[in-house]
């Protein structure tokens, strides 16, 4: 076997490990009803356990997101993936909300470990010349594995034994294969330093980065807020307001999202990275628009298609913005350049989702919804304007 097919080998493997820690982080999804049903809270707390783990994300992002540049690439993807399985035990064990709570958090921490490292990693692994390919790995294990974690613990809710267990079985089992994988993956930082070097630090914007960064994070922002709340509150607005309380159902119309997200990253190659951002932006703005029109009317069909539809946009949006964000950053500043750019779109699965919560309660599910779809509408526009009427920045 070849250098190139090697690199290829490790590259997906590494993409693969990627996928199933990030699988775990949406796992919980479509069993919030059932969690409600057993300890009896409300959609607001739902949304703060939902958003617990993207505040954990952040934390870790700003304070070790460039861990990984110091230590290496695998032993901080060995701690993530060993909170991963904590984050599995402590839902296995939970009898109370305090356990969601732990499990959220711990979720969060392994996945804050995993953007930056796991993003930069699978970059890394790749033969010289196939960074655009290895940027859809990258981006496309992110979320395909998002994807995968809704649609598993779904299935598995509604037609196997043990809906609040077994799917937490089923990731603990992956979580350990792809430890035994990550160790013999080989490492991709040349100068390692001692993990006493390692210091919290403000997210990392090197001049040449700012022009794209701007536009590339608010169309981040937006996709990762869309995200959020079709993983936090759609399944709670399936039940009450469409009727459905098929757990394999809502696991899949989330996972849609996700799924169509990979399909638009993948179309990347196809309308250029350069028209990439503008067209996710595009894609976004319809996405909302087909919510919107599904909170309205109670129709399950534009629920779909918002998925899909925002799901591509999101997914040109995000790739074309972590291809010029990647490709501009200095290679020693890489990771934590790209953890800048995650803190930004994970700021916006926590605080659009914790403000839908907050109104659901004065003005109800839908009208918490539209007043959120307003917001993120009036975001996407203006960095697509940005976008359009500044295109040279966005190049540089």
């Amino acid at each position: 076997m070849d250098g190139g097919h090697r690199g290829w080998r490790a590259c997906v493997l590494g993409g693969a490990v990627f996928a199933v820690c990030m699988a775990g982080t949406t796992l919980p999804t479509p069993l919030y009803p059932l969690y409600q049903d057993k300890f009896g809270f409300s959609e607001l707390t739902v949304t703060v356990v939902y958003a617990l783990y993207a505040f954990a994300v952040i934390g870790v992002l700003l304070l070790v997101g460039n861990a990984s540049d110091a230590v290496g690439r695998r032993p901080v993807l060995l701690c993530g993936l060993g909170l991963a399985a904590a984050s599995a035990v402590c839902f296995l064990c939970a009898t109370g909300l305090g356990w969601l709570y732990a499990g959220r958090l711990l979720s969060g921490l392994s996945a804050g470990l995993f953007t930056g490292a796991a993003t930069a990693y699978v970059m890394e692994l790749a033969p010289e010349g196939g960074a655009s390919r290895a940027t859809f790995v990258a981006t496309a294990a992110n979320m395909g594995g998002l994807g995968c974690g809704p649609l598993m613990s779904g299935v598995l809710a509604q037609y196997a034994p043990w809906p609040l267990y077994l799917p937490f079985v089923t990731h603990l089992v992956l979580v350990a294969a792809c430890a035994a994988v990550l160790v013999r993956l080989p490492e991709t930082v040349r100068e390692l330093r001692p993990l006493r070097t390692v210091r919290p630090q403000r997210p990392v914007l090197p001049p040449r980065v700012r022009a794209v960064f701007g536009p590339a994070a608010t169309a981040s922002f937006v996709g990762f807020a869309l995200f959020g709340v079709f993983t936090s509150v759609s399944p709670e607005f399936l039940a009450e307001s469409l009727g459905v309380t098929d757990h394999a159902v809502s696991g899949l119309i989330v996972a849609l999202a996700f799924f169509a997200s990979t399909a638009g990253q993948l179309a990347v190659g196809r309308v250029g990275v350069r028209r990439s951002l503008p067209l996710g932006c595009a894609g976004l703005l319809a996405g909302l628009a087909l919510l919107a029109g599904a909170l309205v009317w109670d129709l399950m069909a534009l629920v779909v298609l918002s998925a899909l539809v925002g799901g591509i946009g999101q997914g040109l949006a995000f790739r074309g913005a972590l291809s010029e964000v990647a490709r501009a950053s200095p290679e020693h500043q890489r990771a934590a350049v790209i953890s800048a750019l995650f803190v930004v779109a994970y700021a916006g699965i926590s605080v659009p989702v914790i403000g839908v919560g907050l109104l659901t309660g004065p003005i109800g599910l839908e009208g918490a919804g539209l007043v959120f779809i307003a917001c993120m509408a009036v975001l996407v526009s203006t960095a697509a304007a940005y976008l359009l009427r500044r295109p040279a920045a966005a190049r540089t």
